[in-house]
């Protein structure tokens, strides 16, 4: 090949590679600015009216969705033996209710400020983040998908500090910018699950807060089984080896919605971790541990929890024998 022609090659992949980045960019752009109307239009909206549209669409999904109705109504039948099948409803129609809520307020998020967010929020446990910040080994928290978790992460950036907040990517580039953008509004910094376990560590060498939610289920390899109201659930079993590996005081936060329509936020003294230097033995210990403090926080506010989602469908038997 002579060098002429190797030249021109070299220069055509370069404009290829220049016109490809444009492309990106003008993406980014528009999914930007498509994000700001989204934002911008529901904010729009009262308050009180978006959360009477959103709450009348969650029960109308309740409705013409069964499939999401009936893995609902089937957990919280199996959660709750003793209940009749009148108040399992109630609770079903209640986590409808709480999943439109926190769509409606998810818009607001990005104009909450330390000041504003007190009018909404009131506060119990703050101390004991602070305590645990003091040790100097950064902080794990761990909650779950209950009550508002999105308003939560903001409540806690913004009433204690930032945080390094674990998550799962979305398959829509423009809910993913959305949820990117209001995530990080209050001064959160949003980090992908994948391959985070650097990251998280670095977070925590700095005396950095890491919030992870721990109540969704998750492939096998991916976790360890655990009890979670009354059966074997596959639980991320990331937390415990980072408090293991770390030393990094565990603590569990919440936010529960109040009677009238204010808030919680609930951050609870610090889990002991135990370290028998059995590692995977300790891994599932302290994973039942803290699956067991979402539980006892469930059964106080059923109807504030995502029982829609299939929590359990991850089973022992789909573990291969080479890997028990």
């Amino acid at each position: 090949m002579s060098v002429k022609r190797k030249d021109s090659e070299d220069v055509a992949d370069t404009q290829a590679s220049d016109k490809h980045g444009e492309k990106a960019a003008l993406h980014r752009n528009k999914t930007g600015r498509l994000v700001h109307v989204v934002l911008t239009g529901f904010q729009w909206i009262p308050l009180l009216l978006r959360r009477r549209l959103f709450t009348a669409l969650a029960a109308l999904f309740y409705h013409i969705v069964p499939r999401q109705r009936m893995i609902a109504l089937h957990n919280l039948r199996s959660a709750f033996p003793e209940k009749t099948d009148e108040e399992i409803v109630k609770i079903a129609r209640g986590v409808y209710r709480t999943m439109g809520t926190v769509a409606a307020e998810f818009f607001d998020i990005p104009k909450l400020t330390p000041e504003n967010v007190r009018e909404i929020v009131e506060t119990q446990g703050l101390e004991n983040c602070e305590q645990a910040l003091a040790k100097g080994k950064g902080v794990l928290l761990f909650s779950a998908h209950f009550g508002n978790w999105e308003l939560e992460a903001a409540a806690v950036a913004l009433l204690v500090k930032p945080a390094v907040v674990i998550y799962r990517a979305l398959d829509s580039p423009l809910l993913e910018n959305l949820v990117l953008r209001v995530r990080s509004a209050s001064g959160n910094k949003p980090l992908r699950k994948e391959n985070a376990m650097l990251s998280m560590f670095r977070t925590l060498k700095k005396n950095g807060m890491l919030g992870i939610l721990i109540d969704q289920n998750v492939d096998w390899y991916e976790g360890v089984f655990v009890d979670y109201f009354g059966r074997p659930a596959c639980t991320t079993s990331g937390l415990a080896l980072l408090a293991l590996l770390s030393g990094a005081p565990v603590l569990p936060v919440y936010l529960v919605r109040l009677p009238d329509g204010r808030y919680r936020l609930v951050i609870e003294p610090e889990v002991e971790v135990i370290d028998t230097g059995d590692r995977d033995a300790d891994v599932i210990v302290n994973t039942q541990r803290f699956t067991k403090v979402i539980e006892n926080t469930v059964r106080k506010y059923p109807d504030q929890w995502l029982w829609v989602h299939q929590r359990w469908k991850t089973q022992p038997c789909q573990i291969p024998p080479e890997s028990r």
